[in-house]
């Protein structure tokens, strides 16, 4: 049995062959994108908790020296200066705009 293809079919096949690897991708590529939305929420959301838990317990760490009312000075000022030291390195850092200026190339 042989099988006689003239050009029409067979740019026809090709094409059809074409359509459906386009539209192949495009699933593979909203699936990626979907899984890619997937991780950075969950990630959004387990870097909510421990920002939580974490300022939890510098505030809890903070309301137990300061309750005290033997409370030494040098000890309310390191349980209130330490963490607010923290604090503003990481904001200084995720607020300073740096830039890397290149010479002119000739």
């Amino acid at each position: 049995m042989t099988l006689d293809l003239g050009p029409t079919e067979l740019l026809a096949g090709v094409g059809v062959l074409v359509s459906l690897f386009m539209v192949w991708r495009a699933g593979v590529r909203r699936v990626k994108e979907a899984a890619k939305a997937a991780r950075s929420s969950a990630r959004l959301l387990s870097l909510g908790g421990r920002v939580l838990v974490t300022a939890g317990l510098i505030v809890g760490v903070q309301w137990i020296v300061i309750s005290q009312p033997s409370a030494n000075g040098w000890l309310v000022f390191a349980v209130l200066g330490v963490p607010a030291l923290f604090a503003s390195h990481a904001l200084t850092r995720a607020l300073t705009v740096t830039t890397w200026d290149r010479g002119d190339r000739r």
